[in-house]
């Protein structure tokens, strides 16, 4: 069982601590850091979890293992390395970071200092996602072509937090929220991002607001793409790859749709999973070192770097070549 600490109790970090306190087997929240105690401290009695203020006093504690950031956008490459530096483990939730600079600086720290990284990518638990990778790796669609995807809730609405209304901690409309997911699942298919051409239309101001982005990619190994992301309509999650052979689409979290030359299409469903459970049980697998985690920090980086560059591209309305 990993002892660990979560940084950041809003609402992202209370739906984690739901998720993990108490169900999983693998590791579990002794140590909680909030700037808002009394907003949680019913939270953090419920699921036991004393709370300090300050990411310093967790980091004293010997007993802590592994700290959960789940903290604003631009804290999250400096507390990585903080954490780091202590020789504990560290998970940080998405975006790993907002430039690829700050990436590097957090994956070196960890790499330097022997100390597993996560990232809080759970679509990729999605039994949609999972088995959309698994058929891609048996070579159904032939010689990849072109990759889509679209990611599209009303969190910013329905979970609204001043910080996220930002420029600073949100560039890019609907990117950090939705659109990253989206963008990590692209990247974890077709590889590193060439050029980003993005565009975004800003429709209604926080704390609900309207706004679309769309991007369109080319891959390093010249596969095409295209990402959109849409705020605040219906949940809608759709990854589809192309290929010369045929294509694999995967709809929501459950279900996946597979296209062949000649034959009618085939639509398979699977049973739902807890996909934060899922993530944070694996990722006490990869601490503990029974096996990788499922993103590796090349991805990581590459998803950071094809970010930058849509951010980029919205600000000049130009393609923007992936540093």
């Amino acid at each position: 069982m990993i002892d660990a600490a979560i940084v950041g109790l809003g609402w992202w970090g209370q739906k984690i601590v739901k998720a993990v306190q108490g169900r999983s087997r693998k590791i579990r929240f002794i140590r909680g850091v909030t700037q808002e105690p009394e907003s949680v401290q019913a939270l953090a009695d419920a699921h036991g979890i004393p709370l300090s203020q300050s990411l310093s006093d967790v980091l004293a504690d010997d007993r802590v293992q592994a700290v959960v950031l789940a903290t604003p956008h631009t804290l999250h490459s400096s507390q990585i390395v903080e954490v780091a530096r202590t020789g504990r483990a560290v998970f940080s939730e998405k975006p790993l970071a907002l430039k690829a600079a700050d990436a590097r600086a957090a994956v070196e720290a960890c790499r330097a200092h022997g100390v597993v990284l996560g990232l809080g990518t759970n679509k990729r638990f999605w039994p949609a996602n999972r088995e959309l990778k698994r058929l891609l790796a048996e070579g159904i669609v032939g010689k990849m072509l072109h990759v889509e995807g679209n990611y599209t809730n009303p969190n910013s609405g329905a979970h609204f937090s001043e910080w996220r209304a930002r420029p600073e901690e949100a560039p890019g409309a609907g990117m950090t929220g939705a659109g990253i997911h989206v963008l990590d699942a692209l990247v974890s298919i077709a590889g590193p991002v060439r050029t980003a051409y993005a565009h975004a239309v800003l429709r209604k101001p926080a704390p609900d607001p309207l706004d679309t982005v769309t991007a369109l990619l080319t891959f390093r190994n010249d596969v095409s793409g295209v990402l959109a992301t849409v705020r605040s309509s219906a949940f809608y999650w759709r990854v589809h790859v192309f290929g010369d052979a045929g294509s694999i689409e995967a709809l929501g979290e459950n279900q996946v749709v597979v296209r062949r030359k000649g034959s009618e299409p085939e639509t398979l469903t699977y049973d739902g999973v807890d996909s934060l459970l899922a993530e944070f049980d694996a990722y006490a697998d990869a601490v503990a070192g029974r096996a990788p985690y499922i993103a590796s920090t090349h991805e990581m980086l590459g998803t950071v770097a094809a970010f930058e560059a849509i951010i980029a591209s919205i600000g000049r309305c130009a393609a923007v070549e992936v540093e």
